[in-house]
């Protein structure tokens, strides 16, 4: 009767032990969980902004017809990318051959590309679109 005792006690403290190790296992994979659920949400709002960027930039590029449109096209947008994108700006750049760039460009998080324009505000994303009118 006692070693049958001591075995009792001893699967008691394995018990624990065993709770123990499967509640720290859950910890981990919940921790994980939300990693991975955090890295989604960035990226989720990096897609968005790079696809509202770039129909602001295609917009853009379709209302400038002639050299006298540019100043109102832009002017038109500007408010619109500042209120769709964080700091949101718009500039078209001239280019070689009568050929323009309409450049959106916003705030980047630090994980974001940063602008490969090289006329465009550094230390942010941007989209660019060539056109030729």
């Amino acid at each position: 009767m006692i070693i049958h005792r001591t075995q009792y006690r001893r699967q008691r403290g394995d018990s624990l032990i065993e709770v123990m190790i499967a509640l720290s296992l859950i910890a981990i994979t919940t921790l994980g969980l939300i990693a991975g659920q955090t890295w989604f949400a960035r990226s989720e709002r990096m897609v968005l902004a790079r696809e509202r960027a770039t129909l602001i930039a295609d917009s853009v590029a379709e209302g400038i017809r002639r050299d006298e449109d540019r100043g109102p096209v832009v002017s038109q947008w500007r408010p619109r990318a500042a209120s769709m994108l964080p700091q949101g700006d718009v500039d078209v750049f001239d280019q070689a051959d009568s050929v323009r760039v309409a450049v959106v460009s916003w705030r980047a998080d630090d994980s974001a590309e940063a602008c490969a324009e090289p006329l465009a505000k550094p230390n942010s994303a941007c989209v660019a679109v060539a056109f030729a009118r």
